[in-house]
């Protein structure tokens, strides 16, 4: 049975913030992002918090619920979307001591981010409880159906992440690295007719 997306609204934003959180905790670049791992959680969600107010405003993000169980988080490729608001100030109160590195990370991002309109997957998170059951998928499958033609870009952050993305379609460019040598994979799906 195909499972039930629906869009997030502003009162799923701080659950959707916990579920990247916890999806993405077992990855590298975490690690590398907050050393401490006592305080680590917490100040991801909080990072992810400042992204997800953001998309929920200038993007879109699919939810499949049950806790919830997955999510992924869009933004349209027609324009860019606005910085988040005070994004400066939110990010150092999120992050405190470790800023300079998620400031290191962002520069990466917008660094390898393509200069063509493109339609970009921020996140895609599935639960722990909840992963090899499909739903990624499903999330990738429900969005890819509603494209408007336009390519899509991502960063995928693990090696069976990318290896998923590769089956749907999304071709590699070339990597790069954080400072401590952790990779990310961008990606990209060229434009299917609309």
């Amino acid at each position: 049975m195909r499972p039930t997306v629906r869009r997030a609204t502003a009162a799923d934003a701080g659950q959707v913030a916990e579920l990247i959180a916890t999806s993405f905790a077992g990855l590298k670049a975490p690690a590398y992002l907050v050393p401490d791992r006592r305080e680590r959680h917490k100040i991801m969600i909080a990072n992810f918090r400042i992204l997800v107010d953001h998309a929920v405003e200038h993007g879109e993000i699919d939810l499949i619920d049950d806790g919830p169980a997955a999510a992924a988080v869009w933004f349209p490729g027609d324009a860019p979307p606005p910085d988040p608001e005070e994004y400066e100030r939110r990010l150092a109160e999120a992050t405190g001591e470790w800023a300079e590195r998620f400031r290191a990370l962002d520069a990466l991002f917008a660094a390898n981010h393509p200069a063509e309109p493109c339609h970009y997957l921020a996140f895609l998170a599935v639960h722990p409880n909840r992963q090899n059951q499909g739903l990624g998928t499903a999330l990738l499958h429900h969005h890819h159906a509603r494209l408007d033609g336009l390519p899509v870009y991502l960063e995928a952050n693990d090696p069976r992440n990318r290896d998923l993305y590769a089956r749907h379609g999304y071709r590699p460019r070339p990597s790069f690295a954080l400072p401590d040598g952790t990779l990310y994979w961008p990606m990209w799906r060229p434009a299917t007719p609309a």
